[in-house]
């Protein structure tokens, strides 16, 4: 009922500014039209951007139609100047006056002159990887010198400041936190993130945003804020087209490849996008633990071959100069097959026997978006309505067999088929009002659920349902003056979660007991929650401005972290969930200093964080087996969290530039291991340099190095990790073509290691396929030139323009 009338007065308020507009058109007398050609050629140029300006303000615009034709209505008596852009074109300018004795001006034929410098076909992938800092996020523009550094999103994502992604896990963290959201073009996947990293391929990526303080606008998910993965999609006129192909040799082979193009004709626009990654990983390590009267030495081999076929597919379909619909879909087909051997050697064999199971894994993971989008722009700049449906379905099926030598009675085969459903429909109202302000406000409901059943030596074990809805409202209001801005809004939320788990009660964990009964165990929660935000920016002058700003967010747990079905299981350890688990909510505040130079410019950023029913880890010990650890999560009480970053994007000279990035975080850990809560401070420290040198016109050379300080865990203390790339990249056939080559982690310095004091004492390492060489070609090739289209604001999740503050 709450959702029904927050709808009534949303669609009320457009229809009551609807008709203001109507009042005021009725004194608006003047019109002006005309035609724009292209000068060299006299064709047509359609979707031209129109603006008309007073005093250097924009009071209406519009854009030219397939024939270049345009007609502007509604223009009060008085002086304007008409702005002509296009991009490939030099902008033009034409001053009128609109009177009596000139009501409706025909400025017939406007001619646009191309640039001096044209590109040859399109270039979809640029040289080296911009970084942009807007008001809420950093916008990193993926160039060759990322595309290199890796395979997959997760190995570019790792050389990212303020992101860090496990080489092991591929556990991905924002400012030393793993409660982080992670989008594909704006949009939710039921993909555990660890598993999304590894499937999208590096070449298909063309944009990486990190969004650390969200506006109320954007779901409150996620203490550390969102990382917005933008795959490929253009919108040139023509047919335009670019290849990547790319080979990584480490132990073993790796490629990386995608194909990329668009159709821009009339009113349509049609784009596809196919990445596909393929390749063995060899990994492996060791664990030595002191354990009074049971030292133990574990040694650890893992296999795994991936392969990951990516497809996107869309169109964009132009109605009119006011009604644009869009549909598309992202079709992922993940498969994975493995092989393990873990060794666990005791030192007194007289009370535990030595262990060496082998472990075969075949995993399948099919996954489908499917995206409708339909928006509605008025007569007035920057007014639009926007609705969009999105439909997401995942389906994982993993069959491992665990088999121990020598004991056959431990041997074991697990099946466990996980179908995730997501649903998300979202209604979005912008509003651009007198005197730089700007009103939001929107509407939207997710629906998920998650079916998992677990099958053990081939009989039923155990089944697990959750289900949870959010409805939700919010309205921001943004006004920019002088030197000043500011936004402050609030999100309403209606959130249900519904949880069924139901086992059989056996004698053992492999399922040798006899059955006695079928265990049921329900969960139930639902919460009404307000999150507001705010923002205050300053801009002292040209090139120093400030930014504070403040959200609450909040960390849901998610299905990795509720299913009490396992995760994973070694001979030692097993991980689980825990479905009385509660959301934890965060305060997070924010201050940013922006700092232009001759050479570029310099962010610096201070953050806070308050937080109320921390997730954490927790470590027990197994009450069948006291030789073997469960790790799982539970809530704990309040925590904090605070640190500092500056980046730098500069260009030193002519023929050197460097991305930067520094970053030193502190918080309070806490959790519990074997019945013994542990609370300890913690402090990390990171650093990242890329360094982009242009020895001729078409040579580029880059230099990257990257150094992770210690972190302190629950457990353990892992020690630094650092490493050094060397990379090179060289324009062939006219600039269409690049060779690109790169040399990772050279001093083969990266790896994991650590030392341990609980439950016991212990110290390990594991390594992985650190130092590769790449070798990458990329080709474009197509004629035709950009059109000036307006992409679609949730496409990139992200606002713009009004109020200030985007």
């Amino acid at each position: 009922m709450r959702v029904k009338t927050l709808l009534f007065f949303l669609f009320s308020s457009i229809s009551f500014l609807q008709a203001q507009s109507s009042a005021t058109s009725a004194i608006n007398l003047g019109s002006v039209s005309g035609k724009v050609v292209d000068k060299n050629s006299k064709q047509p140029i359609p979707y031209v951007n129109i603006s008309i300006k007073k005093d250097n303000k924009v009071v209406t615009g519009g854009i030219t139609q397939d024939n270049g034709a345009f007609a502007i209505k509604n223009l009060a008596f008085d002086n304007y100047t008409v702005e002509f852009q296009f991009i490939g074109y030099k902008k033009q300018t034409v001053s009128i006056t609109i009177d009596n004795a000139a009501r409706s001006i025909n400025m017939n034929t406007i001619l646009l002159e191309e640039e001096a410098v044209q590109l040859e076909g399109v270039e979809i992938v640029k040289e080296k990887s911009t970084y942009e800092q807007k008001i809420d996020r950093k916008i990193i523009n993926v160039g060759k010198d990322l595309i290199s550094a890796g395979a997959t999103a997760g190995e570019i994502l790792n050389n990212i400041p303020s992101v860090s992604v496990d080489a092991q896990t591929n556990a991905i963290s924002l400012r030393g936190n793993e409660n982080v959201r992670v989008l594909v073009d704006g949009k939710p996947t039921n993909i555990d993130p660890a598993q999304l990293l590894k499937q999208i391929p590096s070449a298909s990526i063309k944009q990486i945003e990190l969004i650390t303080n969200p506006s109320a606008k954007y779901n409150p998910e996620g203490m550390s804020g969102i990382i917005n993965i933008v795959l490929h999609k253009n919108a040139n006129q023509g047919f335009n087209a670019s290849i990547n192909n790319g080979v990584t040799f480490a132990k073993t082979p790796k490629v990386n490849s995608s194909f990329d193009m668009n159709y821009k004709v009339g009113k349509f626009n049609f784009y596809g996008n196919y990445g596909f990654n393929h390749g063995l990983q060899k990994n492996h390590g060791f664990v030595n633990s002191h354990q009074p009267n049971a030292e133990k030495t574990v040694d650890f081999n893992f296999g795994n071959k991936n392969t990951s076929h990516l497809y996107k597919v869309g169109v964009d379909f132009y109605l009119d100069d006011f009604n644009t619909l869009s549909v598309y879909t992202n079709q992922n087909i993940y498969l994975s097959s493995g092989s393990s051997t873990t060794k666990v050697d005791y030192a007194d064999n007289s009370t535990l026997s030595d262990i060496v199971q082998n472990n075969h894994s075949h995993n399948k993971n099919p996954s489908g978006t499917y995206n409708f989008d339909y928006k509605h722009k008025f007569k007035k700049e920057g007014e639009n309505i926007e609705l969009e449906a999105n439909y997401n379905r995942n389906k994982g099926t993993e069959h491992s067999q665990f088999y121990t030598v020598a004991d056959v009675a431990s041997s074991y085969l697990n099946d466990i088929t996980s179908i995730n459903n997501n649903t998300k429909i979202n209604l979005d109202y912008t509003n651009p009002l007198p005197k730089n302000a700007k009103l939001e406000a929107g509407l939207e409901t997710r629906i998920e659920n998650t079916t998992n059943d677990f099958n053990l030596n081939q009989a039923y074990n155990s089944d697990f349902y959750y289900d949870r809805k959010i409805h939700s409202a919010y309205v921001t209001y943004g006004k920019q003056w002088d030197k000043w801005g500011y936004q402050v809004g609030a999100r309403f939320e209606n959130y249900t979660a519904d949880a069924k788990f139901n086992a059989v009660d056996t004698n053992d964990e492999n399922g040798n007991g006899n059955t006695t009964e079928i265990i049921t165990d329900t969960f139930n929660d639902k919460i009404n929650t307000v999150y507001p935000s705010g923002y205050l920016s300053y801009k002292l002058s040209d090139n120093n401005s400030f930014n504070f700003n403040y959200s609450r967010r909040v960390d849901r747990p998610s299905i990795g972290q509720v299913n009490p079905i396992r995760e994973w299981s070694t001979p030692t350890v097993s991980s689980v969930g825990n479905p009385y688990l509660k959301p934890q909510f965060t305060n997070s505040f924010e201050l940013n200093y922006t700092r232009k130079t001759k050479i570029g410019s310099i962010s610096s950023v201070v953050f806070y964080r308050m937080i109320t029913q921390e997730i954490t880890r927790l470590v027990e010990i197994d009450p069948n087996d006291p030789n073997r650890n469960i790790l799982s999560y539970d809530n704990f009480k309040d925590n904090k969290s605070y640190g500092a970053e500056i980046s730098a994007n500069l260009d030193f000279t002519k023929w050197w530039s460097a991305n930067i990035g520094t970053d030193i975080y502190f918080k309070t850990i806490r959790g519990t291991v074997s019945s013994q809560f542990v609370e300890k401070d913690v402090s990390i420290f990171n650093g990242r340099i890329n360094n982009t040198f242009k020895a001729t016109k078409n040579l580029r050379f880059q230099l990257f190095g990257m150094y992770r300080g210690q972190e302190q865990g629950l457990q353990f203390l892992r020690k630094s990790m650092y490493k050094t790339d060397l990379g090179a990249s060289y324009n062939v056939l006219k600039g269409q073509g690049t060779i690109s080559a790169r040399v990772s982690d050279i001093f083969n310095t990266m790896n994991f290691s650590f030392d341990g004091t609980l439950p016991y004492n212990q110290t390990g390492a594991f390594y992985w396929e650190s130092r590769s060489v790449y070798l990458g070609f990329n080709y474009r090739f197509g004629g035709g030139k950009n059109a000036a289209i307006q992409r679609k604001q949730r496409d990139k999740n992200e606002t713009q323009g009004g109020g200030g503050m985007m």
